[in-house]
């Protein structure tokens, strides 16, 4: 597979629905339509990388550092367009923190060293399958923030969907692929290095989202608890 060829027209397509979206919807902010950007390939990327993992095969758990398939490396350029696009309009746009962007350079990183390498697809398409998957979620409370409707039961519904994935999946299946990618003596060096950096930046999102999570439902209990006083 030609994959310069295949991750430059992603991103060239990335660029191109970002385009169509900013003239399609004039009205809305900038920050908006990349978001709708966002969630197409958080939806995309996550079905595609689905049939990838769990139906295409070989299984992350006890194939790490095998050769990339032709469909791991096609899931992964379309994932390195995209992550490319973003990281430049975020340079552009300055809308991120250190840990956000550590998070698009390493994943472009790792992305790119899979594809180099010609290996080690299998976990790969695997961390970005369980990286996306809360991606939608993520989006969805942002537009409920934009239209008014976040401090509601959907909100609520929204944050715990985020919060119990992102903890199940990000961390709980994630340490067992981290796990699996550092007993295998396939992987290369370079991409156990990557693995030990994006497994801690995993971390690193968990412990603020459980920070926002108890902050949340404290104020929601103090919210509760204080009803009756005012009746």
């Amino acid at each position: 597979m030609l994959v310069p060829v295949c991750s430059v027209l992603s991103l060239l397509g990335w660029l191109c629905l970002y385009v169509l979206l900013c003239s399609a919807c004039r009205g809305r902010s900038a920050e908006w339509n990349v978001r709708l950007v966002t969630l197409s390939h958080g939806v995309f990327i996550v079905l595609f990388t689905a049939y990838v993992v769990f139906i295409d095969g070989p299984w992350p758990l006890t194939h790490a550092g095998t050769v990339n398939t032709p469909l791991q490396e096609l899931a992964l350029c379309v994932c390195l367009g995209y992550f490319l696009f973003d990281l430049c309009w975020c340079l552009v746009h300055r809308t991120e923190g250190p840990v956000m962007m550590a998070h698009h350079c390493g994943s472009i990183l790792g992305i790119g060293l899979a594809l180099w390498l010609g290996s080690s697809g299998c976990e790969t398409c695997a961390v970005v399958f369980g990286s996306e998957l809360t991606n939608p979620l993520l989006q969805a409370r942002w537009f409920l923030r934009q239209v008014g409707r976040y401090e509601s039961l959907l909100g609520d519904v929204v944050d715990v969907l985020f919060i119990s994935l992102f903890a199940a999946v990000r961390v709980g299946v994630g340490t067992a692929v981290f796990y699996s990618q550092m007993t295998s003596p396939l992987p290369a060096p370079a991409m156990k290095v990557g693995g030990v950096l994006m497994y801690g930046l995993a971390w690193v999102f968990m412990v603020d989202i459980a920070r926002f999570g108890y902050k949340k439902s404290r104020t929601k209990y103090l919210r509760w608890k204080e009803r009756p006083k005012s009746s």
